[in-house]
């Protein structure tokens, strides 16, 4: 955990850095290898989408005892009818002696046999088994006031990033990281077969707040560390991949702590419980904040940069930066500061951190290094301790021998 908070302390003042800009293709290189997927497994398998949406039969049946262990039986026995439509069914208690079973359509045979198969399981007349069927309409209502709600929540996102940072590169990079965001979780959707619900819609719609969350606070550290750019001494490239380093270790920490409780639900509902609902929010949840995280750090920053490259300030200020670094390159030493009277003490060529007092100026040991002895003072000695006062010797007062320059030796 030592380390962890030493690496986040360099990563913020600068001491150690991560090269996201500079190496954003590889960035967007793996993140279109991922949504190309994602595209295909849509494209191949499609969506499972759920009853709400394409309708089915609900069948309700009254029991001594609704329990979960009856409502996982009910599951298993009515997937093992060999019925493509009952492959998946929603299987739920509904108070303490009812159960719901809910499939997709059904022919009449099949319906039949669906009864059939709840009654053996639940010891059941098949003629108190109370079935209904359930139109698409309701799904279709959901999916469409979702669809106006991503729409409005988009419209709001561009302008609220625009009157925020005034900066409508910045409102792209959002929407394009939102969207990236999107296409994974939809993606991962179609290639794990999980059935999409209502509630895989309010899922996806909680992540794009997640994700927006995240990359605006990067956007607002970016702001703040180019604020003055033609007065620093850095290019808007070097000044955004600090900002991502130092939002680094926060956005570590936010999405661990926001993934951990979500892995946890997932693994419950679709494990142990097998309860449609829950698992699907919570793997939406998922996929989304994980997808939202990377795409903060990696895709939005970068794609700013590339964007502004062109910008008046940004070509001078790589100007300035590249004329700096020849001269370093001339002269290593040019970059030195030189020494002036009123200079602050901590710019004085040489000296590091001073401490309050007149002991001796201690320098900060290196890393890895092991601690060395003091450095020789005077003519390259080291002055022995003293073991007391000075005090008068019995020869003060006689006179003491002199040396003679040579011309003068001999000489009286």
């Amino acid at each position: 955990m030592g380390k962890f908070s030493r690496l986040g302390n360099d990563l913020y003042s600068g001491d150690k850095s991560i090269d996201f800009v500079g190496r954003k293709w590889l960035w967007y290189a793996i993140s279109v290898v991922i949504i190309v997927g994602s595209l295909l497994g849509l494209a191949v398998k499609g969506l499972d989408m759920g009853i709400e949406f394409v309708g089915g039969a609900e069948y309700k049946v009254k029991v001594a005892s609704a329990d979960q262990a009856l409502a996982d039986q009910l599951r298993t026995d009515v997937a093992a009818t060999g019925i493509d439509a009952a492959q998946q069914p929603v299987v739920t208690t509904s108070g303490k002696d009812a159960v719901l079973i809910q499939v997709k359509p059904l022919t009449t045979a099949e319906n039949e046999q669906i009864k059939n198969t709840i009654a053996d399981t639940t010891g059941t007349d098949p003629t108190q088994i109370n079935a209904t069927e359930i139109g698409p309409s309701w799904g279709k209502e959901i999916a469409k006031r979702s669809g106006t709600g991503l729409v409005v929540f988009l419209i709001l996102v561009v302008i609220f990033i625009w009157a925020y940072f005034r900066e409508w590169k910045m409102s792209v990079g959002a929407i394009v990281a939102l969207a990236h965001d999107v296409v994974i979780t939809v993606g991962v959707y179609a290639l794990s077969g999980f059935e999409v619900t209502p509630a895989t819609v309010t899922g996806l719609l909680t992540i794009l707040g997640f994700s927006l969350y995240d990359t605006v606070v990067v956007f607002d550290k970016v702001r703040e560390n180019t604020k003055n750019l033609r007065e620093s001494r850095t290019t808007y490239a070097k000044a955004a991949n600090l900002a991502v380093n130092q939002t680094l270790v926060r956005s570590i920490n936010t999405s661990v702590v926001a993934l951990i409780p979500v892995g946890v639900i997932l693994y419950v509902s679709a494990v142990q419980l097998g309860a449609s609902t829950l698992k699907d929010l919570a793997l939406a949840l998922f996929v989304g904040m994980a997808a939202g995280a990377y795409s903060s750090i990696f895709i939005a920053t970068p794609l700013v940069v590339q964007l502004k490259a062109g910008e008046t300030d940004v070509v001078q200020a790589e100007k300035r930066d590249k004329a700096r670094q020849k001269k370093v390159e001339a002269d290593r030493y040019a970059a030195v500061p030189a020494f002036a009277e009123d200079m602050p003490i901590h710019d004085e060529p040489g000296v590091a951190d001073v401490p309050e007092g007149d002991g001796p100026v201690a320098r900060p040991a290196s890393p890895g290094r092991a601690p060395q002895t003091p450095e020789a003072a005077g003519r390259g000695r080291i002055a022995p301790q003293g073991h007391g006062p000075v005090r008068p010797s019995s020869a003060a007062g006689r006179q003491q021998p002199t040396r003679q320059p040579r011309s003068k030796r001999g000489k009286k």
